[in-house]
């Protein structure tokens, strides 16, 4: 997260106070760190659910919910699974279109709920899942929670919304939602966003809790380009909402190319105004190479514009 001057310089004086009063060197280290850590528990927005930095994105060449975790069955699902546990990853996103929770549910079943973080999203689009009916969010959510074997949901979505009118097309299914968060089924509710106009109306949208949204510095399956598409999301931070990003390394293209997936990781970890990543893992060693280049991802505290976007 940016730190402006002001406060910057406030905290300095107050650490010099208490290096003066006798604190050690390496507690003035710490106060200041100079990386990111992907497993920090950060807040997502104003929702008061606190999640690792990176979650675990499940829905690779995903639909018909079928994904590549899926796919590859439960034995090897689970082992991907785990890897990024041990990595310290503690958010783990899912939707109905990817036909993940009972694979999740399955591999995370000795972890105690309360050190998990788990989020999905409900299809109303056509085709998609296999069924043509879309049934009422409250028939989809008791769905998810027996799939899930929990008794609530941290996060849950309307799924790739792509109209403008998306708050008023979807009315209907943000009620039924907000009493499901009154009865503590799901903590907080949102959209996740595919076009620019979407995106802005979910910033305006008093009901958005969090948003899922495509960011890159190279506009690889964005809504549009990182010049529109950031300011609508500081848009949503100053409005006290989380921003998930999602497509950080352009849903794998960049993935033979080291220094794009770096450059790709700095963008969004210091633009200030994305709360979390989620990053699709689907083989084993590729959380802990993402999560080991976050760890080496410098902070940059005074940048307070949107950084340099590099051209396609």
């Amino acid at each position: 997260m940016a730190i402006r001057r002001r406060d910057f310089l406030a905290g300095t004086l107050a650490g010099a106070g208490a290096l003066l009063a006798g604190r050690q060197p390496l507690a003035w280290a710490e106060a200041f760190p100079t990386t990111y850590d992907p497993c920090e528990l950060v807040p997502l927005g104003s929702t008061g659910i606190k999640m690792t930095r990176v979650g675990m994105g499940t829905g690779v060449r995903g639909g018909n919910r079928q994904c590549n975790l899926t796919r590859m069955g439960q034995e090897n699902a689970s082992k991907v699974i785990m890897e990024c546990f041990d990595q310290g990853v503690r958010w783990f996103d899912m939707a109905d279109l990817y036909g993940t929770h009972p694979i999740i549910s399955t591999a995370l079943k000795a972890i105690p709920r309360k050190e998990l973080v788990m989020v999905s999203k409900i299809w109303q689009g056509r085709g998609g899942i296999p069924e043509p009916e879309r049934p009422a969010a409250n028939i989809v959510v008791e769905r998810f929670l027996k799939e899930l074997n929990t008794d609530y949901i941290d996060l849950v979505l309307i799924h790739c919304q792509t109209s403008p009118d998306w708050v008023n097309e979807q009315a209907d299914q943000m009620k039924i939602m907000d009493d499901l968060k009154r009865k503590g089924l799901i903590r907080a509710v949102g959209v996740s966003c595919h076009s620019l106009a979407a995106l802005q109306a979910a910033a305006r949208e008093p009901w958005v809790d969090s948003v899922h949204t495509r960011i890159n510095p190279y506009g690889a399956l964005m809504d549009d380009s990182p010049a529109k598409v950031v300011p609508v999301l500081q848009e949503f931070k100053a409005n006290g909402k989380g921003v998930v990003g999602m497509k950080i390394i352009g849903e794998g293209r960049f993935g033979k190319e080291p220094d794009k997936i770096n450059r790709s990781i700095d963008f969004a970890m210091n633009l200030g105004c994305v709360s979390a990543v989620t990053v699709g893992f689907d083989k084993l060693s590729q959380c802990k190479d993402f999560t080991d280049r976050v760890r080496q991802t410098p902070r940059r505290p005074w940048t307070e514009t949107i950084p340099d976007v590099a051209r396609n």
